[in-house]
Parts: C-alpha cells; structure tokens; sequence
C-alpha cells in the first residue's frame, strides 16, 4: 500500500511513483484466479446532489415512501414510512473510473431489522440500508499511530465474493482515533412528548438516566420537550449536580400532538444559549418522528436543519417507537444536521446506546468527509458500490470543500464494499436488468499509479472548521498482488462483512441477491458467533429470518 497525505487539496507524493496514465482497455484478472465484476454509484444521488445526473439505478429521492404494508403486528414490531434508495448498477471503469460518496456511520437500517426479527414483524425491503448492516459491526482495524498527521487510518483488501460468479469484493475500512481528551460539552436533549410516544417514555428515560453517567461534571445538560407546544424542561444545568437532572429525566411523561418544528426550533436556541466555544455543542433527538402540527414534511425538516446548521450545533436523531414511525426522515435530518442516525428498540438498546455509542456521536474527529475510490482499467472491467446509495457526491464535487458530507467520531468505524469485475465475461446476467452504466470514454486526468488496482482518496476537514475552510486529503492504493484468491485466505473480519452485506442484498431484495450463497453466510456467521455479543445475536436473527 502507498500513502498520500496533503492540505488544501494539494497532493503530496511521499514514496509514491509519479502518477502515469492509464491505458482504456482492461487488462485479465490480476489475482491470477477467477475474474471479478463490481459498480459503484457515480455522480449524484440524493442530496448530496449537483450536476452530472449520474447516480443509483433505481434511487427513489424526494418524499419517503409510506411503504407500510406488512410492517407492524405481532409482537408490536413498528411500522415505517421509508424512502426506497434503489441499488447502485455497475459503472464501467473506461466510461467512469471514479465512485464519490460522503462517509456515514448511522446504523439505523440494522437497529429496525433487530427489532422487527426479535419481536416478530415482517421486513421491508425498502427499509434496508445495506451500509448500516455492515458497519453496525466491529472490525479489528489498526488505529492511526499516535503522531500521525490525520485522525484516522485506511485499510484496503480484497478477496472473493459470496455470491457465485467470478467476483471480487474490494473493502475500505477507515478506523477514527479514539479521543481521550474530550473537551466539556453543552447538550441539549430534545424529547418527544406526544401521545405517540407514551410507549416509549420508559426507554427514552433510560436512555437519557445512563448518558448523564458518562459524561463529565462540568458538561452541560438542558431538557427540551415538545407536544403540543415545546418546554424547556431543564436549562442548562452542570453533570455535577446530577440528581437535579436525574429528577427532570424521571419527570418526563407524554400526550398531546407533535410539534416538531417548534421542538428542533427551541432546542437550537437552548444550545446557542450555552454554546461553547471550542467544546461540543450537540442536540440529540429523541423521537418517532411522528410530526403533525408545525413544518411537517421531510424537504421543509431539513431545511430547517441544513439552516441551524450553520450555528455549530450539531444534531443526532434516535428513533423510538412504532406506529408511525418515520424512518426516511429522521435519516435525512440527522444527516444534514452533521450527525448520527440509529434505532432503539427497547430498554436493553437504550442503556447500550449511552454506553457504547454517545460519546462517539458528539466528540467528532473529522467532518465533511468525503471517499472517492479511482479504479484502474488496465485490471478493473466494472464496478458496483455496495450500499450508500443516498450518499454519493458528484465526482466533481470531491474537491469542491464547500460541498457539506458526512462525520466520523471519536472511534468511528467505517466500512465500503465494492464488488469487483475485472472482464467483461465476469458481469451477471439479470435478465435485461441494471445494464452497465456505460457511455462515452473518461478524459479526465488518472491519478492512480499504472500498476495499482485502486486508488483510495479521503477528504476531510478538522471539527469545527467553516464551510469555506480548506480540507485536507490522504490517499491509499492497493495493488493487484494484494487480492486474495479464496475466501479462506481472507481475514475473518472481512469474510464477516461480505456475509453481512450479502445478506443485506437478500434482505433488500436486490437484483443482485444471490439465496445460493446463504449457506456460505451461515457457516461464516457461526464460526464466528463466539466473537461478540453483537455476532452471536446476528447469527440467532438471520437463523430467524433466512
């Protein structure tokens, strides 16, 4: 592997070969076995949207689908307006070398599978996000070493794909550094108090009880309510005085309607009346999403978001809840909001939630961050971008550091599967379906090396820096010697995330699903089920659910 590492968008070639072009016809497979076959979404999709028109074959954008059919039922599972994100086709390397997405961390998608598996409710197909499946997970990637210039390391592999065909999956891993010198933070934690949400109470004031422990005494805590009308429940209140904040957690109680707009509105001006400069500023949403008197639609949330952002705040969405539940919306403002998206269904995911995940999604390492993945022709026929599908950026948009993408925090994992077709004998035939994005020949500049499958570009800016503030960029290249030829010489955890995204393509009931490779899933998920709490409730879940 090569490293680049450069500010401002200038690239710094440290031990990396002067970049050479590339030739437009590809060359047999390079791992010396089978060939391989992949695409990604090019261009834009969603709102990370501008100009080109490339994007996710199938990419449903605007308002959620109210795909509600088969959802709720037994055992209380809940029901949900989701937005049908499509499946990315495969882009040929010659026509578009580039794939360009923001970084994303939410888990949501998995979080609603859980609880629909375990309490008994259908799935729906439209609601899974095959980038949530595999980075809900844990994966052993190396940290950056402790003077390293960026805040996190990247890992590249490749090996074989589960489904049967001459596949290849290409995996970037990017492991954020853990901070230990957290500076004090002013929270605001926003909570429905609607009628819908009386189910839910309970869990919303576990959740809130076990973050007060893992913060800091001089961290700020407010309690924002909404109904009807919002509350100011508690104002700005020091993690010292701890019982003052446990007594208005335990005072939280529901009825009324959904004033969400004056919710998000009033938690806003309770975070700039705290603000901290140079600390954490971050409202957390804790809600159904079930908005019903005020701005109400998902285009007029996020504007209102996309415009608080500009106050530093950041904002994180946790949904409770069935019913209603609104899960396109609560993905789309916590994204815009530079924040996280998960689920929590019961007691249990709460107290969890606190103690393994809070911290991560209001200490930010890096924001605005941007992955571009440059594929070279001289080995690579096609590829496909596994999920992500409601996150691409314009490749043109990469270097554009205006362009507002996606946030890792303090320990953040992320995880992208590429798959991978090094001939053109190596695409699958589906019935006429998701042809190959093909078209006229690239004539942009390559900047990956001659003799490297991939080239791997991540931009970034520090937390806190402005829009129009320079970001910086790192690079990695994997060569064609570095692919694996079975899945056997393959590390566990990246057999791991080819099962988890092969079983999020049957879940999702993609084109590109392949049912024969559920007994390949299967062997991989119980070989490894004693690894974690997390994999041995995956294993019990699929079991359930196959």
């Amino acid at each position: 592997m090569k490293t680049i590492i450069g500010p401002l968008g200038l690239v710094v070639l440290a031990t990396v070969a002067t970049l050479v072009g590339c030739s437009s016809s590809p060359a047999g497979d390079p791992s010396g076995g089978e060939s391989d076959l992949s695409g990604s979404t090019t261009g834009n999709v969603g709102y990370y949207s501008g100009g080109d028109g490339d994007g996710a074959y199938g990419y449903e954008g605007g308002e959620p689908v109210d795909d509600d059919a088969g959802q709720g039922g037994a055992g209380g599972a809940p029901s949900e307006h989701v937005e049908a994100v499509g499946t990315n086709p495969f882009v040929a390397v010659d026509h578009d070398p580039l794939s360009t997405f923001a970084a994303d961390v939410d888990s949501a998608s998995y979080d609603l599978f859980r609880t629909y598996a375990t309490d008994g409710g259908s799935i729906n197909p439209s609601g899974i996000r095959l980038e949530d499946f595999v980075n809900y997970f844990d994966y052993d990637y190396a940290p950056p070493a402790e003077d390293a210039q960026q805040p996190f390391s990247v890992h590249l592999n490749a090996g074989p794909h589960l489904a049967q065909g001459d596949t290849r999956l290409l995996r970037v891993g990017i492991q954020g550094k853990v901070v230990t010198d957290i500076p004090p933070a002013n929270l605001v934690f926003l909570v429905d108090a609607s009628g819908s949400m009386s189910g839910e109470m309970a869990e919303v004031r576990s959740l809130l009880a076990k973050a007060v422990e893992q913060l800091q005494p001089q961290d700020m805590v407010s309690i924002v309510t909404y109904a009807s009308n919002p509350a100011t429940l508690l104002t700005a209140t020091p993690v010292s005085e701890k019982q003052t904040i446990l007594s208005a957690i335990a005072s939280l109680e529901s009825g009324g309607s959904t004033n969400g707009e004056g919710g998000i509105n009033a938690a806003y001006n309770e975070a700039q009346r705290g603000f901290k400069q140079d600390g954490i500023n971050h409202i957390f949403l804790c809600t159904d999403g079930d908005f019903n008197v005020g701005v109400s639609t998902t285009e007029e949330l996020e504007a209102l978001v996309e415009a608080k952002r500009k106050t530093g705040v950041t904002f994180t969405a946790l949904g409770f809840g069935g019913g209603n539940f609104n899960d396109a919306m609560m993905e789309r403002i916590s994204n815009i909001g530079n924040g996280t998206y998960s689920y929590i269904g019961s007691k249990r995911d709460a107290e969890r939630y606190a103690e393994d995940h809070l911290l991560q999604a209001m200490v930010y390492i890096a924001q605005d961050v941007k992955i571009q993945v440059e594929f070279n022709p001289q080995f690579i026929y096609a590829y496909r971008l596994l999920g992500y599908e409601n996150r691409a950026i314009a490749d043109d948009d990469f270097r554009d550091d205006v362009i507002d993408a996606g946030e890792i925090g303090s320990g953040h994992r992320v995880t992208a599967l590429y798959e991978l077709a090094f001939t053109e004998a190596a695409l699958p035939i589906i019935q006429g379906e998701f042809p190959l994005e093909d078209g006229g020949t690239f004539n942009g500049n390559p900047e990956v090396d001659a003799g490297d499958l991939v080239m791997v570009k991540i931009r970034y800016k520090n937390p806190g820096a402005a829009e129009a503030d320079p970001a910086y960029e790192i690079a990695e290249s994997l060569s064609p010697g570095e692919v694996t030829s079975d899945i056997e010489s393959s590390n566990s955890d990246f057999q791991y995330a080819a099962a988890a995204a092969a079983y999020a393509e049957i879940l999702k009931e993609s084109p590109f699903a392949d049912a024969g490779a559920l007994g390949a899933i299967e062997a991989i998920l119980e070989a490894q089920k004693g690894q974690d709490e997390e994999r041995a409730e995956f294993l019990e879940l699929f079991k359930a659910t196959k």
